[in-house]
């Protein structure tokens, strides 16, 4: 299955290319994330310091997505092709 996912997260990288760096970020969010994950997080928007910024379903979710923020920008990043400084999570 883990082997599966990495196809898949390659192939949606090179699909994205043609996008705006914010739209790359969005459509890479469920893959990076899983869909049940994913639900629960909107990204909204890259900011001037390279930060993406995303929206979360509350704060039992919230404890969810910052104990993952490391491995989430780090995937992200690299499955979007998308160079990032961080990312900031804000509730709903």
């Amino acid at each position: 299955m883990q082997r599966m996912r990495d196809v898949l997260r390659g192939e949606l990288g090179r699909s994205l290319r043609e996008l705006s760096e914010e739209d790359r970020l969005a459509a890479a969010w469920t893959v990076v994330c899983g869909a049940a994950m994913a639900a629960h997080g909107r990204v909204l928007r890259l900011d001037e310091e390279r930060v993406v910024h995303v929206r979360v379903d509350g704060e039992e979710w919230m404890q969810q997505f910052l104990a993952m923020r490391a491995v989430l920008q780090a995937e992200l990043a690299r499955v979007a092709g998308v160079r990032l400084g961080g990312i900031h999570f804000e509730k709903q």
